[in-house]
């Protein structure tokens, strides 16, 4: 048991401490309070869940709303008119709309499309590691963990490349933003610019289809039933966003913690085929998705003793959930063998009907991402071992990911 005084109040600071390093504030929760009710940066009463068995039953309970709609007043003031814009999609829906989204998006987004991008990711990993300078640090962030699934999602998508990296530059704005009046008023430019962006490219698919994944629905939006226009636009801001931030991040999570674990890394060398169950254990142990996306609840529900009142917002502590030692056998031990932690087990892509989407690419690009790499470059080593990994600070992001990922391809042998 980690002891604090007030891990509430700790974790209400948001201090860059705890950005760092959540998890000795999460224990803290989980022992003392579960359901932890809070005034986060936004000013908004939430209630956060910290325990795996709670978060589980939460993010499948239909009493607690997804449809941020249903809590307009308070989405508004947490995020903005600009928000609103780009979230209506699936993940912002519940039943009959959630249910009417996934299945249309799901019928183009199939395991068939997402396997025949195998020999590309491979391609692009190749391509990446070959502009990597070998003997002097480089940072993996914006030389490898971003550009790959950029470049795959946008591949998927059918983002011409030279639209790309503007694309990514406003996603990181979003991703980023803090609740300053700067940053919020940088977080609306980026949205503005992302919503016209995808509206014109959307049009430019109408008129000339091709192969990709936007093509498709766009057909589907055009038949009675299919997608509204707004629908389409929000459904490929969330595909674009979803499908490389959250990817970016856990590879840059997975490499930096496989170099401070060299024991784990040699067993994943020595045995490729851990490759997968090591994937399953960086996402319990340090995924890229911190909480799961907002939601409230429609009536007034009881978890773990603690009422949560009508309209009240909720958030799932998957970085929390994933380390409970109610379900995991010493959870704070990274263990890429570790028999009990199974796709299924983990939160780490949710649970429920909004399950993620996109993890099958995920993780077909996280296993290529890490063979290609380590194959390549067996002696990779962290440039500076016993520095302080740079975690991001900004206040509750929906993303836990590092800031600069410095590493040495090739050290010279001493």
């Amino acid at each position: 048991m980690t002891t604090l005084e007030d891990p509430a109040a700790a974790a209400e600071r948001c201090t860059p401490e705890f950005r760092r390093n959540p998890h000795p504030v999460y224990a803290g929760l989980r022992d003392v309070a579960p359901v932890c009710p809070m005034r986060p940066p936004h000013g908004i009463e939430t209630y956060l869940i910290t325990r795996y068995q709670d978060a589980r039953a939460a993010l499948a309970d239909p009493r607690l709303s997804k449809d941020m709609y249903g809590a307009m007043d308070a989405y508004r003031r947490i995020f903005g008119d600009s928000s609103v814009a780009l979230d209506d999609h699936m993940l912002n829906s519940d039943p009959p709309k959630h249910t009417r989204l996934r299945k249309l998006v799901s019928s183009e987004f199939t395991p068939r499309r997402v396997e025949a991008l195998r020999p590309h990711i491979r391609n692009v990993v190749e391509t990446l590691l070959d502009g990597c300078a070998t003997r002097e640090p480089v940072d993996l962030l914006p030389a490898f963990a971003f550009p790959l699934p950029i470049t795959v999602i946008c591949e998927l998508l059918g983002v011409p490349p030279d639209e790309r990296s503007e694309v990514q530059g406003w996603s990181t704005t979003v991703a980023q933003t803090g609740f300053s009046k700067e940053s919020k008023l940088a977080q609306q430019k980026a949205e503005e610019s992302l919503h016209a962006y995808f509206a014109d490219l959307l049009r430019r698919k109408r008129g000339r289809p091709g192969e990709d994944l936007l093509s498709a629905l766009t057909e589907v939006r055009d038949k009675d039933g299919g997608l509204t226009e707004n629908e389409l636009i929000s459904t490929a801001f969330l595909l674009m966003f979803a499908g490389h931030k959250t990817t970016a991040y856990l590879l840059g999570n997975a490499v930096y913690h496989l170099l401070d674990h060299p024991e784990q890394l040699r067993a994943v060398q020595e045995n490729p085929d851990l490759v997968g169950p090591a994937v399953e254990e960086l996402l319990r142990y340090d995924g890229s998705v911190e909480s799961a996306t907002f939601r409230y609840a429609t009536e007034e529900v009881d978890i773990a003793g603690t009422r949560i009142p009508k309209g009240a917002l909720v958030q799932i502590a998957l970085t929390s959930a994933n380390r409970d030692p109610l379900k995991f056998d010493d959870p704070d031990r990274f263990d890429v063998t570790r028999p009990e932690n199974t796709q299924s087990a983990h939160l780490g892509f949710g649970h429920g009907i909004h399950y993620c989407l996109g993890a099958p690419l995920a993780r077909l690009e996280m296993q290529l991402a890490l063979t290609g790499l380590f194959s390549r470059f067996p002696r990779v080593a962290l440039a500076d071992p016993a520095g302080e990994a740079p975690w991001m600070t900004v206040p509750f992001p929906a993303f836990r990911g590092l800031t600069e990922l410095a590493v040495v391809l090739d050290p010279a042998v001493p």
